[in-house]
C-alpha cells in the first residue's frame, strides 16, 4: 500500500511540476504581447486548466490519452509493475526539475513515457512496453510541431487577409482581446492533454494493485480506489481532480525562465501573431486529443509560433533556437528512459 501512495502523490508532484514546466506555453504569448501581467496571465490560465476537467469529463465523454498512457507498461509474468511506475515518476520528476532550472522548453509527456519505458525494459525487457504505442508517440515529437507550424502559417495567412482593411492601431485592440480567448482555449487543451498522463498512470497503478490483492481480504482497497480495468466509468472523480488541480496550482507558480524563450527568442511577437499561434496550438491539441495521442504542448506551441513568424520571412525565425529545441525534444525520451532505468537499478532491491 506504501508504494501505491507514493505512486499516487508522485503523480499529483509530477502534475503540479509540469504546470510550471508548461505554464509558459499558455501564458508566453500573452505576456509577451503586454495583454496580461505575468501575475494575471498564470491565473488565467490556471483557471482554464481545471475548467478541461468538465469538458473532458461531460462533453468528451472519456479520457483517451489516459488510456493510451495507461496500456504503455505491459504486465509480464510475475512482474510487479508498481515499482516501475514508481521509478518512471521519480525519473520524470527529476527530469522536468533539470530541465526548467536550465530553462530548457522539453516536453513533459515524453519525459513520462520514455521514463516509464527505461524502467519498464530495466525490470523484464522489451517486451514489458508497448513499442507500437511509444513509437506512435515518439512520432509526433516530428509531427505535432510541424501540424502546428502549418497551422499557424494558414491561420495567419488568413487572419492578416480578414484583417487587412482594419486600421493597424485598431487591429492591435482587436487582437489582444482576441488573445484572450484564444490563450483561454490553450490553457484548456493543455489540460486536456496533460492531466490526463497522470489519470492514466494512477489508473495503471490502481488496476496493478488491485489484480495482485483481489477485491476482498485486509490489503484490498477500499471501494473508492479499486480499479479492474480502464474505462471512464471506473476512473474515480477524485483521480482526474487531483491530476486536473495539480497542475492548474503548478501553473499559478508560472515558468518565467521558459517563457522568455517561448516569448520572443524563436520570433518577435505581436497581438496579431500571438492570437494565430495560441490558436493553432489549441486547434492541434484538440485534434491530438480526439486521436488519443499524448502529445508536447511545448511542440506544439513552438510549431505554431515558428508557422505565424515565417509568414512574415523565414529568416524572421531564429532557427538556431529552433535547432537546440529539436535537438532537447528527441534527447527527451532517451535520456529520461536511461535515467529511469539506472534508477530502476539503484532502487528496485528496497521495493
Amino acid at each position: 500500500m506504501e508504494i501505491l501512495i507514493g505512486i499516487i502523490v508522485l503523480a499529483a508532484m509530477f502534475d503540479f511540476i509540469n504546470g510550471f514546466h508548461d505554464a509558459a506555453n499558455s501564458i508566453a504569448t500573452v505576456v509577451t504581447t503586454r495583454v496580461l501581467t505575468p501575475g494575471q496571465a498564470v491565473l488565467w490560465a490556471a483557471g482554464f486548466n481545471f475548467v478541461a476537467f468538465f469538458i473532458a469529463k461531460f462533453i468528451i465523454g472519456e479520457f483517451g490519452i489516459a488510456d493510451t498512457v495507461s496500456k504503455i507498461v505491459v504486465p509480464q509474468e510475475g512482474m510487479n509493475i508498481l515499482p516501475i511506475i514508481f521509478i518512471g515518476l521519480m525519473s520524470s520528476v527529476i527530469w522536468n526539475l533539470i530541465t526548467w532550472w536550465f530553462a530548457i522548453p522539453s516536453s513533459s509527456s515524453h519525459t513520462l513515457i520514455g521514463s516509464l519505458s527505461g524502467a519498464a525494459i530495466a525490470a523484464a525487457g522489451l517486451g514489458a512496453v508497448h513499442i507500437k504505442t511509444v513509437l506512435v508517440i515518439a512520432a509526433f515529437i516530428f509531427v505535432a510541431p510541424i501540424l502546428g507550424m502549418i497551422g499557424g502559417y494558414f491561420i495567419t495567412i488568413l487572419t492578416m487577409h480578414l484583417a487587412k482593411r482594419v486600421k493597424p492601431k485598431r487591429a492591435d485592440k482587436w487582437f489582444k482581446m482576441l488573445q484572450l480567448v484564444s490563450s483561454a482555449f490553450l490553457s484548456i487543451t493543455h489540460g486536456l492533454n496533460d492531466s490526463q498522463k497522470e489519470i492514466g498512470v494512477i489508473s495503471c497503478a490502481l488496476i496493478a494493485y488491485t489484480s495482485s490483492h483481489g477485491t476482498t481480504g485486509p490489503e484490498a482497497l477500499p471501494h473508492w480506489m479499486m480499479m479492474t480495468e480502464f474505462t471512464t466509468e471506473q476512473v474515480h472523480d477524485w483521480i482526474p481532480i487531483l491530476c486536473f488541480t495539480s497542475i492548474a496550482v503548478g501553473t499559478m507558480s508560472g515558468g518565467w525562465k521558459i517563457m522568455k524563450t517561448m516569448g520572443n527568442r524563436i520570433t518577435k511577437i505581436a497581438p496579431m501573431e500571438g492570437f494565430c499561434a495560441q490558436t493553432a496550438g489549441a486547434i492541434t491539441l484538440f485534434i491530438t486529443e480526439m486521436m488519443k495521442i499524448p502529445v508536447s504542448t511545448t511542440h506544439v506551441i513552438s510549431g505554431s509560433i515558428m508557422g505565424v513568424g515565417s509568414v512574415k520571412r523565414l529568416s524572421a525565425v531564429r532557427w538556431g533556437v529552433t535547432l537546440d529545441l529539436l535537438t532537447a525534444w528527441i534527447l527527451t525520451i532517451p535520456v529520461s528512459g536511461l535515467l529511469a532505468a539506472c534508477l530502476y537499478g539503484i532502487f528496485h532491491f528496497f521495493f
